[in-house]
């Protein structure tokens, strides 16, 4: 038999030797250590990695001899074995002189990078735009830019460690830069997405929780009363959840009662406010509502009885079932409860279906306003809109910054020291609670807080949001918000960026506004119905009731085409703590891809709000 003969094998030189154990490719009988990657490899690429494969090859085979030489030579072997001795150690010092130089090389250029961005650093530490410099800026441009530009504060050094990102409120730099852009483009087309909804889905959603399937309840286990607190827009969703509980436990609802706030001081109750006949008239399909208890039931003490049951008895959303095993044996008993100070005291899920549709039937259809709020917000509303010879689209911003809300948010707005002392002493006054918590735990710093989206955004981050996302400067932009903190002078960011901007204050005459002085929910009423009917509205903080209930309101009877800005504020905050370093073109970039994320057409959340995600079964209907 033949056998097959082995093809010819070529000797093997030591560069291929090497350059195999090297790049780790080696057989097991050629190399049984199989080398990784070498540090040249990793840090200076393919070609460092030849070249350094090459000469270390070169080192390896002058110390070891190339092993295809002819060893058979006996009497040679003695004087080649002490050759070879004293090149392996003259290898090794050269190897190791060879590392020592590569590492001295590295760290020097290393100190030098670092030396020169500490000379750069020290030139340039808070760059800015010099509006006196540049030739592209316009006069009107750079009176404004020097005059915002001189208000930049040096962000403080930062300790050792873990770099903590700084806020710097007053963001001169960037808002000489909106100045600039803002001048320059005061003829440029807005993006369209600006005015109108981009998804069409959203034309998909009817309203539809008029529609009922039930009996009318008799109300016959007993009567609740409800006293609401907080503001209006907290006072009108306790109203339609004290709707839902009736029904829930098959008792009468005397028409709800609202509580006295030092914080608003306004002594408004229902009827001046909403149309108590047609609340009566629209739900009396669902439950039954009378205007005062009977008068055997009018004498009763109820705190004695146990029926007087406080926000603090009620856990926050609180499921049906809790109403069902404590409040329905003391209504029977009784036959009368009393919820005092009655809020958010209702969960979102689990509800069956038919309560919830008349949670949504209760906010968008039963409560309807008074007629003189009414007629003076289509005053309102129809000034906004005439420029003069036609009708012209306007922006609502609801610039939730009112001392309250910058009070309970815990977080720093660039003031110094005066504006903790005020803010200290607010809360001291106003949220004892929260006040007594800031000395006996350690809570959040203000940077951790604006880091994580929760503080509302001040004047002159709302106004680099607007500019950011391409709103002209000739845009009508309306204001809704009582007594801004920093009055005017908080507000000069805004006006200067945005002539057009005004409140109802600036629009409506003193004639006008005088039914309303010293009712404060009453007037922020005319702000809902402003921001309501507004071609575009931007809300600055996503936990305000009123940018809430309005923006609810503008997806259930928008029919799609009510645009609605939602800044993520987490994501803008980080943009933000930029301000000193980001280029303007970057910015926009950034602020609109920011907004577009936020206007996906999405069915409400699972355990989110009926009032601002209304776009659910129990509210609305899908026509897909």
């Amino acid at each position: 038999m033949s056998q097959e003969r082995p093809a010819e094998e070529k000797p093997e030189t030591c560069d291929v030797r090497v350059q195999d154990r090297i790049q780790g490719t080696a057989t097991p009988v050629q190399s049984p250590t199989r080398l990784g990657p070498t540090r040249f490899s990793e840090l200076a690429g393919e070609k460092l990695r030849d070249t350094g494969s090459d000469f270390i090859g070169s080192i390896w085979c002058w110390i070891n001899g190339d092993p295809n030489r002819n060893l058979k030579n006996p009497v040679k072997r003695g004087k080649r074995k002490r050759i070879r001795t004293a090149k392996t150690a003259v290898g090794v010092i050269a190897l190791v002189g060879f590392f020592i130089f590569v590492n001295w090389f590295m760290l020097s250029q290393l100190h030098e990078g670092r030396a020169w961005l500490r000379r750069g650093f020290s030139k340039n530490r808070n760059p800015k735009p010099n509006p006196k410099s540049n030739p592209d800026l316009s006069p009107s441009t750079k009176r404004v830019s020097v005059k915002v530009s001189a208000s930049v504060q040096h962000v403080a050094k930062k300790k050792m460690g873990k770099p903590k990102k700084q806020y710097n409120g007053t963001y001169g730099r960037l808002l000489a830069y909106a100045a600039h852009a803002l001048a320059e483009g005061q003829n440029k087309i807005e993006p369209k997405e600006l005015w109108r909804e981009p998804k069409d889905q959203a034309l998909a959603w009817k309203p539809c929780a008029d529609q009922r399937s039930w009996k009318p309840n008799d109300g016959k286990n007993g009567y609740i009363m409800v006293t609401a607190n907080g503001g209006i827009n907290q006072q009108r969703v306790a109203v339609c959840n004290i709707v839902v509980v009736a029904r829930l436990l098959n008792a009468t609802l005397v028409v709800p009662k609202f509580m006295f706030s030092d914080v608003w001081t306004d002594s408004s109750q229902f009827e001046d406010i909403y149309q108590v006949e047609h609340f009566i008239k629209y739900l009396s399909p669902d439950i039954r509502i009378v205007k005062n208890l009977p008068k055997e039931l009018q004498s009763l003490d109820l705190e004695a009885i146990g029926s007087l049951v406080t926000d603090i008895d009620v856990m926050k959303e609180a499921k049906p079932g809790f109403y069902m095993k404590h409040i329905l044996p003391l209504l029977l008993k009784n036959r009368v409860v009393h919820f005092f100070g009655f809020g958010n005291r209702l969960a979102f899920d689990p509800i069956p279906f038919q309560l919830q549709r008349l949670r949504c039937r209760c906010n968008f259809h039963a409560l309807n306003f008074v007629p003189k709020i009414q007629e003076t917000g289509a005053i309102l509303v129809r000034r906004l809109r005439d420029s003069g010879s036609h009708l012209a689209p306007y922006l609502a911003v609801h610039l939730r910054f009112e001392i309250d809300m910058v009070a309970h948010s815990l977080c720093y707005f660039g003031g110094g020291d005066a504006e903790k002392t005020e803010l200290s002493a607010y809360r001291e006054k106003h949220f004892p609670t929260l006040a007594n918590l800031t000395k006996t735990k350690k809570m959040p710093s203000p940077e951790d807080l604006r880091t994580e989206g929760l503080c509302p955004l001040s004047p002159e981050e709302a106004v680099l949001m607007l500019a950011g996302l391409g709103f002209n400067r000739k845009t009508r932009v309306f204001v809704a918000g009582a007594n801004i903190y920093g009055g005017a002078k908080r507000l000069a960011a805004l006006t200067s960026l945005y002539p057009n901007l005004v409140t109802k204050e600036n629009v409506l005459s003193e004639t006008e506004l005088e039914p309303f002085k010293n009712h404060s929910s009453q007037l922020a009423v005319l702000d809902f119905i402003a921001c309501a009917a507004s071609d575009a509205f931007a809300m600055t903080d996503s936990g305000s009731q009123l940018s809430s209930l309005v923006s609810g309101y503008r997806i259930y009877y928008g029919a799609g085409k009510m645009p609605t800005i939602r800044p993520n504020k987490r994501r803008f905050s980080d943009i933000l703590l930029k301000n000193n370093t980001i280029e303007w073109k970057v910015f926009e970039q950034r602020v609109r891809k920011n907004v577009r994320q936020t206007k996906h057409v999405l069915v409400r959340p699972t355990g989110r709000s009926v009032y601002r995600y209304p776009r659910c079964k129990e509210c609305m209907c899908n026509e897909d």
